[in-house]
């Protein structure tokens, strides 16, 4: 079986709410205020952010693009831009079961929306390629996730059949997206609940 991960939310902390009322205290004073702003500056990772996501404008192009459609000053959505990094931290119980996965022998993957310049920041900074055999960034291959194509070119990738790849994802719709094209998934809460999951289909040991 080879096992697929999702990155954000998955393996990296990834929370907008609570990270624009970090880095953007003056226009989120809590999470509920923050989540307003995340659903204007990520629109759902469709729109500019979308496009970013899959590579097709750069980091450059994307920040004119929120100033353009939000009037926000350009320099403050640089400053957020810039501060993705920081909220990348790694969740160190799905690091855990990485290892735990990988004592048991299995091909590890990941399957990950990231703009290129993230992309490149996690590769540089974690041992990604100790970690997994291979993955895909959207960035790098100007397609998405719930998109069939990301499927497909995942799949050639990891020289898998959809029947032997198990992902974890933390979006409902990739999930959806996924088991429609015949792989094995889990919806991602918490590392706990997916080494149940994991543990009930026998990729760990009980």
């Amino acid at each position: 079986m080879k096992i697929v991960f999702d990155f954000g939310a998955v393996l990296f902390r990834w929370h907008p709410p609570s990270f624009l009322a970090r880095v953007w205290a003056h226009r989120a004073a809590d999470e509920v205020e923050g989540a307003a702003l995340a659903k204007d500056l990520f629109q759902d990772y469709r729109g500019d952010w979308g496009a970013f996501d899959q590579g097709l404008i750069d980091a450059s192009t994307t920040a004119d693009r929120i100033h353009a459609r939000t009037g926000w000053p350009r320099e403050e959505i640089v400053a957020v831009m810039d501060a993705v990094p920081s909220e990348l931290k790694l969740i160190e119980g799905t690091a855990a079961l990485i290892q735990e996965l990988k004592a048991q022998g299995h091909a590890l993957h990941f399957l990950s929306n990231m703009p290129e310049p993230y992309a490149d920041y996690l590769e540089q900074t974690f041992p990604l390629k100790d970690w997994f055999v291979s993955g895909v960034f959207s960035g790098r291959v100007k397609q998405s996730k719930p998109s069939r194509e990301i499927f497909d070119l995942a799949l050639e990738q990891f020289g898998a059949r959809p029947e032997e790849v198990f992902f974890l994802d933390d979006h409902p719709a990739n999930i959806a997206a996924a088991k429609a094209l015949g792989w094995q998934a889990h919806l991602f809460t918490t590392p706990e609940l997916a080494r149940e999951d994991l543990t009930r289909r026998g990729l760990l040991p009980a």
